[in-house]
């Protein structure tokens, strides 16, 4: 016996709690652990079979992101009265409960990202590398125009661009200014939430709070498609934009598209200066 509990001291010292939880986080000798800055690049990450995985899960994820959204998007165009669809309310709740469910998914692989504005975002903000942020905006790209080419095969090609394949345009009575500030700002609610639903600081002094971070992200996210679909049929993320703009390919698409890319990485990179200047300078006492 006296062996047995020599070693259960010894594994308890040597594997100590990394994270607690609950009233253990609120004691005053136990803060949060902030992670190192990434590296601009991390050449190790290429040998490593987790990279690969976490860019498959993004694919994967942008994948059924676009599949689900745009297929919502031309089911509600297609209808002749509105009422008998699921309408503006019913894209949101796709949107933003997609997004729920992917980033909840994903987020033990890839972080759960599913938006090359969020990747940029994080970047900015040292979270992840240039080689991986890079690397998961192409395989989110990719995605998304597999995904928008399947909505295209079921629908049949010459329905889906008549439906306007769920391409994102700046709208009838609006310029394009107030299309690229609609998105700067809508991009900003989105990538704001990710930084505040994932910061170690807040995990730590709010411990007792049982917070799913998947939850908000994907509420922020149908909060911005009530609210900006009228004026730009919501992007902010570039890579639904790009899926759906290939796979569309008419003028129209193409002479607004730098709004759905311009637009979300000012919001993104705005969030991320805002995160960091100001939240992350504010002074934290483990009460």
């Amino acid at each position: 016996m006296e062996g047995k509990e020599e070693d259960v001291r010894l594994g308890a010292n040597k594997f100590r709690e990394r994270q607690p939880i609950g009233t253990a986080a609120q004691v005053p000798d136990k803060d949060y652990q902030e992670p190192p800055p990434a590296p601009l690049f991390e050449a190790s990450e290429l040998s490593s079979w987790s990279f690969y995985r976490a860019g498959i899960a993004e694919f994967v994820a942008t994948f059924l992101f676009l599949y689900v959204t745009v297929l919502t998007v031309m089911g509600v165009v297609k209808s002749p009265t509105k009422c008998g669809t699921v309408g503006i309310q019913g894209i949101a709740w796709a949107f933003g409960g997609m997004i729920f469910a992917l980033v909840y998914c994903t987020a033990g692989i890839s972080g759960g990202h599913i938006n090359p504005a969020v990747t940029f975002g994080l970047f900015l903000a040292r979270k992840l590398s240039l080689t991986r942020a890079l690397y998961y905006i192409v395989m989110q790209c990719l995605g998304a125009i597999c995904g928008a080419g399947v909505v295209r095969g079921f629908e049949g090609g010459s329905e889906y661009k008549l439906l306007g394949g769920g391409a994102n345009t700046v709208a009838h009575g609006y310029t394009k200014g107030s299309g690229l500030g609609a998105e700067i700002i809508g991009t900003f609610v989105l990538v704001y939430t990710v930084f505040s639903a994932t910061d170690a600081k807040r995990s730590a002094r709010d411990s007792h709070v049982p917070l799913l971070a998947p939850l908000p992200i994907g509420f922020a996210v149908f909060l911005v498609h009530l609210a900006t679909i009228p004026v730009t049929g919501t992007g902010i993320n570039p890579a639904r934009s790009l899926g759906a703009a290939i796979i569309y390919n008419k003028d129209h698409a193409w002479d607004d598209h730098w709004v759905f890319w311009v637009g979300p990485f000012i919001g993104a990179a705005l969030a991320a200066l805002y995160h960091q200047v100001v939240i992350r300078a504010i002074p934290f006492k483990n009460k």
